[in-house]
């Protein structure tokens, strides 16, 4: 098995089932499982649908936010300084100066 190392999230299933096993783990141990349910879910539908051409939904949202939630509360019981960061989704995006 030729497993390319990439930062993309796309993966043959072969080489998916490889790297969940060596993946790394959440912030919080709690979080691992979620971290992992939600990396197949969004590898799933971005490799069968996405790049397909079907941007329609992402059924990996629920998934999204109660990793995001859990995330959260780990960053939180564990007192990691997080002022000034947006983390884990979209903040609201400043507009590109035109000028």
């Amino acid at each position: 098995m030729n497993c390319p190392a990439t930062r993309l999230r796309v993966m043959t299933s072969e080489c998916a089932s490889v790297a969940s096993a060596i993946a790394m783990n959440s912030v919080g141990e709690a979080c691992t499982d979620m971290k992992r349910e939600y990396d197949q879910c969004f590898n799933r539908w971005f490799a069968e649908k996405f790049l397909k051409g079907d941007g329609s939904g992402d059924p990996c949202t629920d998934l999204f936010k109660r990793y995001q939630q859990c995330v959260q509360k780990a960053i939180k019981e564990k007192e990691i300084p997080i002022e000034g960061l947006e983390f884990m989704g979209h903040g609201k995006e400043k507009p590109e100066n035109s000028s």
